[in-house]
Order: C-alpha cells, then structure tokens, then sequence
C-alpha cells in the first residue's frame, strides 16, 4: 500500500509511477523502460555480445550485408528514380554500436547527413554522441533524451526525406495491438516518401529462444534483478535481490518469451520514499518484460495498422531475423 502524506512531487526519480502503478496491481509487473539507467544499460551492452543471445549479432550481420542497398532503397523510394538526401532518426538508439553500419551506408551515398538518437538513457546517448562524432566528422549528431513519441515530436517539421530505424527488435515488448499504435505514432509525424527500417526477430526453435534469455553467464539475469536494484538506489527500496530469481519463459501460444522475476520466499518489501509496502508469496512474479517473435505475416499487419506499406525485406541465412523497409 502508498502512504498518503508522501509528497511525490519532491521525488526526482523519473520511476515513481511505473513503480507504484505497476507493484500496485494483483498481478504485479514493471515496464521494460525501466531496465535502462546506466547500470543497466551496460548490462544490456554485455547481453548483445553473449553467445547464446544471436539477434544482435545477426541483425549487424544482415546490415553489414545489405546497408548499402537498404539505404540505396530508402534514398530513392518506390517509383522515384531520384535519390534524395536522408536525415536518420533511431528510436531506442543505445549507444548506436550498429547503426554505425547504415551511417556509414548513408555517408557513402550522401556528403553529409543529421542523426537523431533518441533514448531514454542519458549516458548512452552521450557514448553514442561522443563516438559517432569521432568516427564520422560530416556527421551531425543530435540527441533526444526521452521516449518516441517525446523525440518524434520535435523532429515533425524537419525539412526532406525521414528514415526512421527501429531496430533491435524491439517492437517486440510491445503487445501487437500496442505495436502497431506506436508504429502509427511514428507514421503521423513523416511525410509521403519517408520511411521506416524495422528490424524484427523471428519466430525459431524454443531450445535457441530460451537460451539467449537464460544465458550461461548469468548477465541476462543481473539485468533483469537491476530493475528491483534501481528501486532500491532511487527509491529506498529494500528489495533482497538474493530472495528473488530471473525466469524467461517461452510461450508458443502467444508467440512471445515472457521474462519476470520471481520470488523465491514470503516477504515484505518496503520502498522508502514513496511510503509503500509490498507483500510477496512464494513464487509470485514481477512480469517485467515480453519479447514476441514474428512471423512474416505478422509484422506486415504490425506494418499496415502503423499506416506504412511494406518494400523490402533483408534475412540472414538462417532465417532468424529480418529488417524490413516500410514507407509512408
């Protein structure tokens, strides 16, 4: 339960709602926005180089392969036969480690160009910054700190074509329904010509799936239980992260591995700051986050109800994820 008498306006923690909406709730969960401050932002770094967790990897593969006619495809545009110059915007940009691919793909094509990292994570969009300017002087960076729709809105009058990058998958945390809102979110903020590049991963084998969840390291894991840390460093929380445990689950019916963190005991956790205290049974979970996979069929309806028509679409060999080119 919240204590009534606490002033949430002199906390300064961005969290505070998520935490009392989503702890509030006889099915408990936390959204996964809350994964990146910059502990666990590095985590998450460490995670896309594990062994076990293929979509990285696989998606920079596919860019390394196919950049050049991506951004050939984005610059000229269905029927028109003349290129035109792109500004790039990323959603969920990171420290942009990938996307360095595709600039360099745009800057081979263009003189110059403007980048628009938007993240909610301020220490990665300054690796981003600091990096992508060393790497590529003709390259303007720009960063938004905050959400898409936060960044998308300043970047609505923005004179030329658009191509936005949504890649990572991460479309994926998003329920269907809810995904293709956001995509129609984006839409609305574009022009005729712009376009979108959306990298998706697909459905495979559950034996691949669970592992890179459940990796042997146990980095997935410590990502996941910094959620409850964060609580505990922003909110005087004191969450036991020996008395909780990472759990991914991968559920064939809804197409989707479903991650949380599981209580290992019967307990009480109490969150300073906001006065609230949280009663957990043994083996009740905090949902923190789901991760769809997609099959072709689904991502040209996520597509469609964003209000983009699908292009192209580039795989790896094997089949395991896919970056398509949707325009408005």
């Amino acid at each position: 339960m919240m204590n009534p008498l606490v002033n949430r306006a002199v906390i300064t923690s961005p969290i505070v709602e998520d935490v009392l909406a989503g702890l509030s709730k006889a099915s408990k969960s936390l959204p996964p926005r809350l994964f990146y401050d910059a502990i666990g932002s590095k985590l998450f770094e460490q995670i896309t180089e594990l062994p076990e967790y293929y979509l990285t990897r696989t998606e920079r593969e596919i860019f390394t392969a196919y950049a050049d006619e991506m951004i050939e495809a984005a610059r000229t545009g269905g029927q028109n036969a003349t290129p035109e110059n792109l500004t790039v915007i990323e959603l969920g940009a990171g420290t942009a480690t990938k996307t360095r691919i595709l600039i360099a793909a745009v800057l081979s094509q263009q003189l110059s160009a403007t980048f628009y990292p938007i993240d909610v994570s301020e220490s990665a969009l300054r690796i981003a910054e600091q990096d992508l300017k060393t790497d590529f002087p003709h390259l303007k960076v720009r960063p938004l700190l905050g959400d898409y729709s936060q960044g998308l809105n300043q970047l609505a009058s923005t004179l030329g074509r658009k191509l936005v990058l949504y890649i990572g998958s991460s479309i994926g945390n998003f329920e269907l329904t809810e995904a293709g809102d956001l995509l129609r979110s984006v839409s609305e903020g574009l022009r005729p010509g712009d376009a979108l590049l959306l990298g998706v991963d697909l459905v495979k084998d559950a034996g691949l799936l669970r592992a890179a969840y459940n990796d042997s390291q146990g980095v997935t894991a410590q990502f996941n239980l910094n959620i409850l840390a964060r609580i505990n460093r922003e909110l005087g929380g004191d969450f036991d992260l020996t008395a909780f445990r990472h759990v991914a689950e991968w559920n064939p019916q809804r197409s989707r591995m479903e991650i949380y963190v599981e209580s290992l005991r019967r307990q009480t956790v109490w969150i300073a700051d906001i006065g609230m205290e949280i009663q957990f049974r043994t083996g009740e979970r905090i949902h923190t986050e789901n991760s769809y996979k997609f099959t072709d069929a689904m991502v040209k309806r996520v597509i469609s109800i964003g209000g983009f028509a699908l292009e192209r679409c580039w795989k790896d060999s094997n089949g395991w994820f896919g970056v398509y080119l949707a325009r408005i």
